[in-house]
């Protein structure tokens, strides 16, 4: 990329996260670095999640596959998040 841009690989320790919690994870990893007011811009690129993480989470109480109906979104991850303006929009 330009002179300005740099690719930076993070990685936390699974006990900073409460087991089971998206919220808390993507919260701990997005919500703080990204209200950083010393940076101009931030892209997540990608993020991995270990499978002994993974498999804390119990997903929504009716099963997996009502929400998907009930949204017509198959084969990708239902994820939701607050909007918040200094996350990159103005209001």
């Amino acid at each position: 990329g330009e002179e300005s841009q740099f690719i930076a690989y993070v990685a936390y320790p699974l006990d900073l996260f409460e087991e089971g919690s998206v919220t808390n994870m993507f919260t701990s990893i997005v919500g703080n670095v990204f209200g950083f007011k010393a940076l101009r811009a931030l892209r997540l690129e990608d993020l991995r999640i270990p499978p002994a993480y993974v498999k804390t989470f119990q997903g929504p109480p009716h099963g997996i596959q009502v929400e998907r109906d009930k949204l017509n979104k198959y084969g990708r991850p239902l994820l939701g998040c607050t909007i918040k303006p200094k996350l990159g929009l103005s209001a």
